[in-house]
């Protein structure tokens, strides 16, 4: 290996939002995370709600606007299919 080229790994600290604490080895000396083992519902079994910023009510806003719109189309193809119908009989009387 070369040296001076190489980070330094050593001793390193890593801190969950929970206040858990455990020392590992990194090149970086401290490490805060937001879940670590203690905290996680997988391990817990416990459920902790996250705020998802409404991300379900926008997704029906989205799905209600998608069928609306799926209704104004449906109508323009028909309006359409009409009108060249119409125009199929316009020529085939003349």
């Amino acid at each position: 290996m070369k040296k001076e080229i190489h980070p330094n790994y050593g001793k390193s600290i890593v801190e969950c939002a929970c206040g858990n604490k455990w020392e590992t080895k990194s090149t970086i000396s401290s490490i805060k995370v937001e879940l670590c083992a203690s905290c996680h519902p997988f391990f817990t079994g416990k459920q902790k709600l996250i705020d998802t910023a409404g991300r379900v009510d926008k997704f029906r806003a989205r799905v209600t606007a998608a069928e609306g719109s799926k209704d104004q189309v449906i109508s323009k193809k028909v309006k359409i299919a009409e009108r060249s119908a119409k125009n199929k009989e316009e020529k085939d009387t003349k």
